[in-house]
């Protein structure tokens, strides 16, 4: 699951280390939350800091695949008709 935790930082003037501190993580150990596989309770957590809900933090998954083109190299956006 990919999360737009460090998205809504920026658009808050918020830095990842002020966030670490505001919910009581080291830096590394948010870092770590965002690139890896964070609990249900650090989402709430950086939520509550951030004043968004939990689904918030998490980036949409679309409807779409992309694979490289092995002649070209173009990428190409595969999409599910709905």
């Amino acid at each position: 699951m990919d999360f737009r935790i460090l998205e809504i930082c920026k658009e808050r003037g918020i830095t990842q280390k002020a966030l670490s501190e505001q919910i009581g993580l080291s830096a590394v150990g948010l870092s770590k939350a965002i690139n890896g596989n964070p609990t249900i309770g650090t989402l709430e957590k950086i939520a509550e800091a951030l004043n968004v809900k939990v689904s918030d933090l998490m980036k949409e998954e679309r409807n779409a695949a992309s694979l490289t083109c092995p002649k070209c190299g173009a990428e190409l956006e595969l999409r599910v008709k709905e």
